[in-house]
């Protein structure tokens, strides 16, 4: 990133931005979102496909500066995904259930056997590896219980390194949130 005198290649330069502090002076900061891109961000959360001209009405900025910062958000990994969000019921899937998964061994080859089987499996909502009893926490959407059951039946078949697993059912879904809470006071 930082050439051989301390300097950013042109390339590293497109995605940083010069901030002021009255306490720190000017500094370099990568990908540092502003103002507007939080207010940006926090309208396309609620509806990605609102016009740019209509965000920009609401951020007071041209539609092509809108395109601009959302296209600079994208390449900056800040937007990872423009998707339709589905209903698992209506097509088919009404059985959530929330998986822990103890491994047996955490050897870096055979967790990453099983996250690449985690991710390849598209009955597998949402995948965490986390700390405590057990090592990873999925959310599974099925057509029935002997549709999960098959599921779980691949799952340990294809990785001996799995202990052990236990399940719960969702009763009924409270909060799905995909809206992540964008902080004004950061600017």
């Amino acid at each position: 990133m930082l050439g051989s005198a301390g300097a950013a290649s042109p390339q590293v330069w497109a995605s940083w931005r010069i901030f002021s502090s009255p306490r720190k002076g000017l500094s370099l900061v990568p990908g540092e979102l502003d103002k507007l891109d939080r207010r940006i961000l926090a309208i396309l959360q609620k509806d990605a496909r609102r016009a740019a001209e209509l965000i920009g009405t609401d951020v007071g900025l041209s539609a092509s500066a809108v395109q601009r910062r959302i296209a600079r958000m994208r390449d900056e990994g800040v937007i990872t995904a423009e998707v339709a969000v589905v209903d698992a019921k209506r097509v088919g899937r009404p059985l959530t259930m929330i998986v822990d998964i103890e491994v047996e061994r955490e050897r870096p080859e055979l967790l990453a056997s099983l996250k690449q089987w985690i991710v390849a499996e598209p009955c597998v909502q949402e995948a965490w590896y986390v700390t405590g009893a057990g090592d990873y926490v999925l959310v599974i959407v099925a057509r029935d219980v002997d549709d999960f059951e098959a599921l779980m039946q691949r799952m340990v078949a294809d990785n001996a390194n799995v202990r052990r697993f236990k399940t719960r059912v969702a009763l009924g879904t409270i909060k799905r949130g995909m809206l992540v809470p964008l902080d004004a006071s950061h600017d």
